[in-house]
């Protein structure tokens, strides 16, 4: 079973994307800021990280850099609700040389499955 570790912090967002991966077949946990998310993967070892970008402390695109580093074989999926966002998140997975799916919300969440399924066959 896919592993899948979400990060929002708004909470209510984060919990319900864990229900739709969980009712699709996969395995989640939800984290609620950057140090929860990784604490939390480095036990539950994720195939994919679906985290939102903008968060308070650390924001989503330092949590991609420490969860590449421990974790490289990780898939990452990003959503964010702001279009400003989407220049420096290319950036950054540009550096990193790693495959990088960008979504931004509202998304549908067939989309959402849809995308994290192509990256997880990637």
């Amino acid at each position: 079973m896919q592993r899948v570790l979400i990060v929002d912090d708004e909470v209510l967002v984060a919990d319900t994307l864990a229900l739709v991966f969980q009712k699709s077949g996969f395995s989640t946990r939800a984290a609620y800021s950057v140090n929860e998310a990784m604490a939390s993967a480095r036990t539950f070892q994720p195939n994919l990280l679906l985290c939102d970008i903008t968060m308070p402390g650390k924001d989503g695109l330092a949590l991609v850099r420490e969860i590449t580093r421990e974790l490289p074989s990780c898939r990452i999926l990003v959503l964010t609700g702001f279009y400003s966002n989407l220049k420096s998140v290319r950036e950054t997975a540009s550096r990193l040389h790693l495959p990088l799916g960008i979504l931004t919300k509202p998304c549908q969440p067939a989309d959402l499955l849809r995308e994290a399924a192509a990256i997880l066959a990637a």
